[in-house]
């Protein structure tokens, strides 16, 4: 019922900066977070960092005083603004969304959305 659309990936040099996108659609009632994850070749999924609603925030050590996340809850949008790159930074970013939404039948539905994933490469 909800859909994560994200954009702003791509190839940069390091200590460059590059803002990542998420944007959810969909009969959208109330996004309770929404976060951004990364798997590097060969790794684990991990968390980047997550917001609330509210704006609380939650960071990985390994980007702390990089990246900083924020969200647009009147446009269902979670941003990830990453300075400072590092090779270590190449990855598939993806966003994350849990939410609450009406579905077909008008009814309340509740869940977790993926987004589809974007590339970011950190290579000079």
């Amino acid at each position: 019922q909800v859909q994560l659309v994200e954009s702003g990936g791509g190839l940069v040099q390091p200590g460059g900066s590059l803002r990542l996108s998420c944007a959810a659609s969909g009969r959208i009632v109330r996004i309770d977070d929404m976060g951004w994850y990364r798997r590097a070749p060969g790794k684990e999924r991990e968390l980047v960092a997550d917001i609330t609603s509210g704006g609380r925030t939650n960071y990985a050590d390994s980007v702390k005083g990089r990246f900083t996340i924020s969200i647009d809850n009147a446009k269902n949008t979670v941003y990830l603004q990453m300075n400072n790159l590092r090779f270590g930074d190449t990855a598939v970013y993806s966003c994350n969304a849990n939410w609450i939404a009406l579905n077909s039948g008008d009814e309340y539905v509740a869940a977790r959305t993926w987004g589809q994933g974007t590339q970011v490469t950190v290579s000079s």
